[in-house]
């Protein structure tokens, strides 16, 4: 049977990597046009140029925001003004996808410098364009993968941590998607679509290993500021791992779910895995899977991004208010919220922007709510178990149990003469 297998020339990690990128431009060309993410331009652009000297004719330029037409177009008037025979991408998903649609544009290879493991696109021939306003369009398969992928790891441990979970959720698709292609017979990515190989679908396999073994630690690696090696091995996870499985095995419902998505503005504010995540489970019920493994699933998903699952939302409540820019001002007047108090993404707002206002996080206050309506639950099991159980006693005896002081007093003659009443039953001499 006829397969095929897809990926990048080379795969370079490392904590410092991003000051010897020139050794791995040289043997490319001379002339490079660096595309470097707004956030990170400064800081990025003098570091790089450092690095490089003269041995080759940089030209730096800041990416606008989104894979777009009209940003497509405008870096490839500027690559084709500086004659660039090398497009280098440094940042996130969408500045790699600019890149590698100018390259193959201009004829130009590809370098991918990725300085967050929020997405698996440095690594692959996909390419996702979308409107101005982040609404997807379409996926372009590219004739061929980056030249080389660098990636710097300190960089990626030092962004903050919610990038690290989102990869985390894109990477979670990987394995269950492979398998839904697999078993429907789908074609892969790979030169026009060929059956997947033996090799795209370990690595699809142990991607899913290698999330489940070190998501958490290396959540909590990157909260506290430190690259272990579980950090690492998620960086891998998310960006090499995820990108070669899901080239060589193909996608499926939980991309097409994100793809959905992005139609609405409520959802603008999340990064692409966190869509992509919820794909993933959507995915499961679709396919109905074993419930032990949506369950397993719903968990690692909670674990990952320190929240415990809410099972008790209502679908009217499945609502979250629109990520503006007010949305991190604090709320005014009382301190209660107009918002519904439970939420299937709970939103929280929060004086700063962090990774406590993300999805999949549930208030501390939700959890000892839940441990109340738990105690609550089992002490008014526990009152009608008794009162059943009272019940069977009186039908089995086939008479009314009365309190004492129901029944009537009941005259006693004592040795004396005298007389008392009592309640309750007569004593014995």
């Amino acid at each position: 049977m006829a397969r095929a297998f897809g990926g990048p020339n080379k795969y370079i990690q490392r904590a410092g990597e991003i000051d010897k990128l020139a050794a791995y431009l040289a043997p490319l060309g001379k002339r490079a046009l660096v595309l470097i993410d707004r956030v990170l331009f400064d800081a990025l652009s003098e570091r790089i140029g450092k690095s490089c000297g003269d041995s080759l004719d940089i030209r730096f330029e800041r990416f606008g925001g989104e894979c777009c037409t009209s940003e497509i177009e405008r870096v490839r008037k500027v690559a084709i003004e500086h004659g660039s025979d090398i497009l280098v991408g440094v940042g996130g998903g969408k500045t790699a996808d600019t890149a590698k649609i100018v390259a193959i544009d201009t004829g130009a290879r590809i370098v991918i410098a990725p300085t967050i493991a929020s997405t698996d696109a440095p690594c692959s021939a996909i390419a996702v364009r979308y409107t101005e306003h982040g609404v997807y369009e379409e996926a372009l398969r590219l004739p061929r993968n980056p030249d080389a992928v660098v990636v710097v790891s300190a960089l990626v441990a030092a962004a903050p941590a919610r990038f690290l979970v989102a990869g985390i959720g894109d990477a979670l698709s990987t394995w269950f998607e492979a398998r839904s292609n697999i078993e429907s017979r789908t074609d892969n990515y790979v030169a026009g679509g060929f059956p997947a190989t033996e090799a795209g679908m370990a690595i699809a396999r142990h991607c899913q290993d290698v999330l489940t073994r070190d998501a958490v630690k290396a959540k909590i690696a990157v909260e506290a500021g430190l690259l272990t090696p579980a950090v690492e091995n998620i960086i891998e996870a998310n960006t090499l791992l995820s990108g070669l499985g899901f080239e060589n095995c193909g996608c499926s419902a939980a991309h097409g779910i994100h793809d959905g998505l992005t139609v609405l503005e409520e959802v603008h504010g999340y990064f692409h895995g966190e869509k992509v995540a919820f794909g993933t489970l959507c995915l499961l019920m679709l396919e109905n899977r074993d419930r032990a493994e949506i369950e397993a699933m719903i968990r690692f998903s909670a674990a990952a991004s320190d929240c415990r699952p809410n099972w008790r939302t209502s679908a009217s409540s499945m609502t979250s208010p629109p990520r503006s820019a007010a949305w991190r001002k604090p709320p005014a007047g009382p301190a209660t919220s107009s918002m519904p108090r439970r939420s299937p993404l709970p939103y929280r707002p929060c004086a700063t922007r962090s990774w406590r206002s993300t999805p999949f996080h549930a208030a501390s206050t939700d959890r000892r709510e839940a441990s109340h309506d738990r105690q609550k639950a089992a002490r008014h099991d526990h009152r009608r178990k008794r009162r059943h159980r009272s019940g069977n006693r009186t039908r089995l005896l086939g008479c009314r149990l009365s309190p004492a002081s129901d029944r009537p007093p009941i005259r006693t003659d004592r040795g004396d003469g005298a007389s008392e009443h009592a309640r309750g039953r007569r004593r014995r001499p």
